[in-house]
Order: structure tokens, then C-alpha cells, then sequence
């Protein structure tokens, strides 16, 4: 018996993950709805204010509109089956709208720091009392924003996107509060544009970490909480009958669902479908690994092009973990 595939799913925590995923799908269309709504009224707030914080926080607003409409979109697809070209479906579609709003939240960053830089060069007027009455209706717009996705599941990194850009919105209306106050109490315009790159700095460090994250995902890298190699010494160790486990490869598909695929040399005399059940119940139970496929083997690697006998240390030793 040369292959044994075959695919351990709980549907139990499918089912679990269905409901959170309806559930994540509706939070983010009222955050669109909201951050879309309110986005225009800024946009005409900061010109007729002459606030940079106001129409930074409406261009940061009017990408988070778009974002959270693609991550909307993004939920629905991940409802779609597989099909003969996409045999995992759209899963993964989630962490690339989250790689791609890392991307638009550091352009606007980039924007609002040279946006800024030109206007302490020469500062414009700026209407106070008219952006304070802007920027607390902001505030408490991108406070329903974040109180909707707030009890979102925190793993999907979709989710954590969304949350990401109503944080910065939350973020830049309370800038623009402050710079609202002060440049009413002082006269001292500069403050809007300061305020406005401190937020673009504090957006540009949070967008780093949401990009790392999803492009180790589309990279297919171990994920964080795992570790291949002891994960391979726990199933040589407590699984009776596998003497090596090699060419092991495990992945996320989504940033939650986690995927391996490895080859299982086992004993003379061992039944192969017994083994590989015990190596998949195992990596389900220990590890979260809840999809795997396994190739048991016997004697020798059917990968290796010299056909050359097991040697166990020597398999370790000579990098045989790909």
C-alpha cells in the first residue's frame, strides 16, 4: 500500500466556524455602511474647515469604506464550495483583502505625513468650532464602527483588517478633537497637522503587523503557534509503529484552518491504515492540524532517486525534514 489519503475534518468546529463567519459577515457591512456614510459629511467638513485631520480622516475613512466592503465580500465568498480549479474554495481570499488593506493603509500613512509636512511649510486657516462639531460626530461614528466588530473572531485576520482601519478612523477623530480644541483655545494651526502625522505613524506600525501576518500566510509558512519539527519528533515518539516522519510541510490556508502534508516510515509488519489514522487523530487532537495527508512508507522513500534504505539518524541528520 503505497498512498493513503485521506482527510479528518471536525464538524464540529466547521460548524462553530460557519456561525462566527455569518456573524463576522454582518458586524463588518454595518461598520461599511457606517464609516461610508459619515465619510462624505467629513470630506466636506475638512474643506470647508480647511482641517487637514478632518479630510485625512475622511481619505483614511473612504479607504476603510472600501476595505470593509471588500471584507464583506471576502465573508461571502468563503461560502462558496470548491470547485475543479480552486479545490479549497475561496478561503484564502480573506488574507488577501488583509494583505491588500495593509498596502492602502500605508499609502494614506504616506499621504497624510506629506500632506502634513506641506502645510506646516505654510499653515492654512483653520475653522475651529465647525471641526470640533465634525470631529466628535466622527468619533462617535467610528465608535458604533468599532462597537460592531469589536466581538469579531480575533484569529481571522480578515477581521482583524477590519478592525485595523476603524481603529485608525477611531484614532484620527479624536486627532482632530484635540487639534479642534486646541487651535480654538490658542489659534495654533500647527497642531492639525502634527496630530495628523502622529496618527499616520501609529496606523503605519499596526498595517506592518497585519502585512507580516497575511503574507506569511500567502508565503504558506509554518504558523506562529506551531513547530514542524517537534510536531515530526512528537508523532516519531507516540504514534507505534513510525520510525521517521519526514518531508513535512504545514500551513494555514486562512490564518485559521491549519493544513500538513508529510511521509510516515513505519515498521515492517505495521498496518499502514491504522498508523496513518493515529498520525491524523494525533496532529487533530495536539496540534490543531485538522486536515492532513499522509504517505506511508516502508523501507524506503519513494521520493529519494537513489531508492537507498532508511538510515533514521542519518535521514535526521542529512536534512530529510523539506
Amino acid at each position: 500500500m503505497a498512498h493513503a489519503h485521506s482527510h479528518d475534518h471536525s464538524g464540529h468546529d466547521h460548524g462553530a466556524r460557519h456561525v462566527q463567519g455569518s456573524t463576522d459577515k454582518k458586524r463588518v457591512l454595518i461598520a461599511a455602511c457606517l464609516t461610508a456614510g459619515f465619510m462624505v459629511a467629513e470630506a466636506f467638513g475638512g474643506l470647508f474647515t480647511g482641517s487637514l485631520a478632518l479630510l485625512a480622516d475622511a481619505g483614511h475613512m473612504l479607504a476603510d469604506a472600501i476595505a470593509l466592503g471588500l471584507a464583506w465580500y471576502a465573508f461571502h465568498l468563503v461560502d462558496r464550495p470548491g470547485t475543479g480549479r480552486l479545490t479549497y474554495g475561496f478561503g484564502r481570499v480573506k488574507t488577501l483583502v488583509a494583505y491588500t488593506n495593509g498596502i492602502a493603509i500605508f499609502v494614506i500613512a504616506l499621504w497624510i505625513v506629506y500632506e502634513a509636512w506641506e502645510r506646516l511649510q505654510r499653515p492654512p486657516p483653520v475653522l475651529g468650532g465647525p471641526m470640533l462639531v465634525v470631529a466628535v460626530l466622527g468619533l462617535l461614528v467610528n465608535i458604533g464602527s468599532f462597537l460592531a466588530l469589536h466581538g469579531g473572531d480575533r484569529e481571522s485576520l480578515n477581521m482583524r483588517g477590519a478592525i485595523l482601519h476603524v481603529l485608525g478612523d477611531l484614532l484620527g477623530s479624536a486627532a482632530a478633537i484635540v487639534a479642534a480644541v486646541v487651535i480654538l483655545a490658542t489659534g495654533w494651526t500647527p497642531i492639525d497637522p502634527i496630530l495628523s502625522v502622529l496618527v499616520a505613524l501609529l496606523i503605519l506600525s499596526t498595517a506592518w503587523s497585519l502585512m507580516r501576518a497575511a503574507a506569511h500566510v500567502l508565503l504558506e509558512g509554518v504558523p506562529e503557534s506551531l513547530d514542524r519539527d517537534l510536531i515530526a519528533r512528537d508523532l516519531e515518539k507516540t504514534i507505534q509503529g513510525v520510525r521517521e516522519v519526514h518531508h513535512m510541510h504545514i500551513w494555514s490556508l486562512d490564518g485559521a484552518s491549519n493544513m500538513a502534508t508529510l511521509h510516515a516510515c513505519l515498521d515492517e509488519g505495521v498496518d499502514a491504515h491504522q498508523a496513518v489514522s493515529a498520525i491524523k487523530k494525533r496532529l487533530a487532537s495536539e496540534h490543531a492540524i485538522s486536515h492532513a495527508t499522509v504517505e506511508p512508507e516502508f523501507g524506503q522513500c519513494a521520493d529519494d532517486g537513489d531508492g537507498h534504505e532508511y538510515e533514521p539518524d542519518a535521514a535526521a541528520h542529512h536534512g530529510h525534514h523539506h
